[in-house]
């Protein structure tokens, strides 16, 4: 008890931890980006978002760390070297390499559970596809991959342990994949746990189906021990779940705003329009397909850091994942009353100002490339 009462006394700025005093710094809000990273999807385009924002003293990026999730970990690491190349962060930014696998999760269970309880999208991410063995099996963006941009030494929980605690009280992790990274660094070093400033999650569904599996969302399915690991963490936390990235769905018309604005052609926008307008698969996308829509998951999480007023309904829930095997492995439940021992409470968005959301998201994505870096 006594050791918790430290924490949280550390975590509201009361008191010392390690004799760290934890303050508030007015500076721009400091950010780790826990990422199963791609080249323009959510994923990727969060990193052009954070990069212009911080570009304009908007926010700090500190560091990119990657997960298995959407991709294998060491595509995904291809894919962040390039973007931030790409964008001309590459010395500002450094990408470190994390879990491979989920702390749960194998391939065996993974094709077992969705034989036996089939529903939902049934979208595997990295578990759809052979596991690069080597550089030879990774595929190159669009534009080629990184051609003097490396992977940090350091690996992602040592990178997210030592930034936690050079900057007490002061960087908010953006949890935009499943959250094994996070869980290991908690768990071997729970020193840093009163440090944190905040988890932004863009994860489960509490109140609507899942997707990936008819009760569970993708990125908590993925590592659904390692959610549950670290909704139990006494840390500020939000929750921005399927319940609301439903709602955000970028139709046409915001598309075209990217794509096909003649005035605001870069390289961001040339990729936009090769992945967004055709489909990842090359044949169903804008471009192809009339009808065609998409909803907006991972960028909702930066929007909300930079200003919760983004945030038109919210909702204060005790939130977990069932990491047992079976028909619910992974779902998210939310709880309004009588939770189970050990949750905390935490905020969970519920709707959004799209069009404000949208006019930033499409300012960001249509800024000047290579990134014009504040000072």
């Amino acid at each position: 008890m006594k050791r918790w009462s430290v924490m949280l006394a550390c975590l509201t700025g009361l008191a010392g931890c390690n004799g760290t005093h934890v303050t508030d710094n007015p500076g721009p809000p400091k950010i780790i980006v826990d990422s199963d990273y791609n080249t323009l999807s959510d994923d990727g385009q969060l990193g052009v978002m954070a990069a212009q924002l911080q570009a304009t003293g908007q926010v700090k990026v500190l560091g990119i760390t990657v997960v298995s999730g959407n991709q294998w970990l060491k595509q995904g690491v291809a894919d962040a070297l390039k973007s931030v190349e790409r964008l001309g962060i590459d010395k500002q930014v450094g990408v470190y390499a994390g879990a491979n696998y989920p702390l749960s999760h194998d391939f065996a269970t993974v094709q077992r559970e969705l034989a036996e309880y089939p529903g939902g999208d049934g979208y595997l991410g990295a578990w759809s596809k052979p596991e690069p063995q080597s550089e030879s099996d990774l595929v190159a963006p669009p534009d080629g991959f990184a051609t003097h941009t490396q992977v940090q030494s350091k690996s992602a929980v040592d990178f997210i342990v030592e930034t936690v605690k050079q900057n007490p009280g002061e960087v908010s992790l953006l949890a935009i994949g499943p959250m094994t990274n996070i869980a290991l660094a908690t768990s071997q070093h729970p020193e840093i746990v009163p440090l944190i400033k905040q988890i932004i999650y863009m994860g489960g569904a509490i109140d609507v189906p899942g997707n990936t599996t008819p009760t569970a969302e993708f990125n908590w399915w993925f590592d659904p021990q390692a959610a549950s690991m670290v909704l139990r963490l006494p840390i500020p936390q939000v929750v921005i779940p399927l319940d609301v990235t439903n709602t955000v769905k970028m139709d046409a018309a915001v598309y075209q705003r990217v794509a096909h604005d003649p005035t605001k052609q870069t390289i961001i926008t040339q990729l936009f329009k090769q992945l967004n307008g055709y489909g990842f698969d090359g044949k169903n996308g804008f471009e192809t397909n009339p009808g065609y829509a998409t909803n907006v998951w991972d960028t909702l999480t930066l929007a909300y850091l930079i200003d919760p007023t983004f945030a038109t309904q919210t909702t204060q829930r005790w939130v977990d994942v069932d990491s047992s095997y079976g028909a619910n492995d992974g779902k998210s439940t939310g709880y309004a009353t009588s939770p189970p021992a050990g949750l905390q409470k935490m905020t969970v968005v519920q709707r959004f100002d799209n069009a404000r959301f949208f006019d930033l998201y499409v300012d960001l994505l249509t800024r000047p490339v290579p990134v014009k870096l504040a000072g």
